[in-house]
């Protein structure tokens, strides 16, 4: 569906391929070139239905499912042009491509990003039929990556994700000097959005969702900590917000951080959020081997923690 009629309701049949999406990012791919903000509005309008049933942005679509979408307000929707990308691939076989992200890529377009990662690998792959994200980065996080290049290995990895069947470990560099060798965090964590359709969590005790994160500390600094952080669950901008409930919000965070330190970071380097995704481990769901994906800390954070981490001790 790549115009839609500004003057009649537009009706999309869900295929194998968006199986299981939610329906937010769903409408993204769909309405190519509409501004994220819009496609919320419609949706908190309860315009936007799933089989005549009203629904939110969150909720999961199936194969078959019919959704309504009401007419668009835009003269045309083009596909936006796709820039050739490449990026260092750490494992491949015939079920899983799994890459080494980097900072400031998305994994996929939406929220004012007309592409991500996922547009430009499948234009790289073009004869691959199916390749879809087995989970996400943030756009500013770096690593390891997982994409499933067949529908059932998608559902196999997914399965082993929600299962906390994987060991993913982040590495974080924190404002302050951590007390503690090890952190145990269960804080309940509940997503939102705001006005403007942008994402957001926040620590709350009676509507969030279970969230454990395991940190230790790698490094002290004078004036920072860097941190590994082993994620037991994975809900949204779970390290982000557990650091910052904590005290210890991650260097350069632009959501969750200080702002004015974060521009004295800038001046002094730091670009970008400290928050690397540097190791996983799973057995692979369909040779039963057990697979350790490992990413290096890139050039730019490893140059900043070494300026600022001279005298650092363990």
């Amino acid at each position: 569906m790549s115009i839609l009629s500004k003057n009649q309701v537009n009706f999309y049949t869900v295929t194998e391929k968006d199986e299981n999406q939610r329906l937010d990012n769903l409408l993204t791919k769909i309405l190519k070139g509409v501004p994220k903000s819009y496609i919320y509005r419609i949706i908190r309008s309860k315009e936007v239905k799933i089989n005549n049933k009203k629904c939110d942005a969150f909720a999961k679509v199936a194969i078959g499912d019919i959704i309504r979408i009401p007419p668009v307000k835009v003269a045309a929707i083009n596909a936006p042009v796709i820039p050739e990308g490449s990026f260092p691939i750490l494992y491949e076989d015939d079920y899983f491509l799994i890459i080494d992200k980097p900072a400031g890529v998305a994994c996929h377009g939406g929220s004012g990003v007309s592409f991500g990662v996922i547009e430009q690998l499948r234009q790289n792959y073009p004869s691959a039929k199916f390749l879809e994200l087995a989970h996400r980065l943030d756009r500013d996080t770096s690593g390891v990556l997982i994409l499933a290049k067949k529908r059932h290995a998608l559902v196999e990895i997914q399965d082993i994700i929600r299962n906390g069947k994987i060991n993913k470990h982040y590495l974080a560099l924190t404002l302050g000097r951590w007390l503690d060798q090890v952190r145990n965090v269960k804080v309940p964590l509940f997503k939102y959005l705001t006005a403007e359709g942008e994402r957001r969590v926040k620590v709350d005790p009676v509507n969030g969702k279970f969230s454990h994160t395991i940190f230790s500390v790698i490094k002290l600094c004078d004036e920072f900590t860097l941190v590994k952080a082993d994620i037991k669950t994975g809900r949204t901008h779970q390290i982000r917000v557990h650091l910052q409930h904590l005290g210890y919000p991650i260097a350069g965070d632009s959501k969750y951080g200080e702002f004015d330190k974060n521009k004295l970071l800038a001046k002094n380097g730091l670009k970008r959020m400290f928050l690397h995704a540097c190791y996983i481990e799973f057995i692979h769901p369909i040779s039963k081997e057990k697979l350790i994906i490992k990413s290096t800390l890139p050039s730019d954070l490893e140059s900043f923690c070494d300026k600022h981490c001279i005298n650092a001790t363990k």
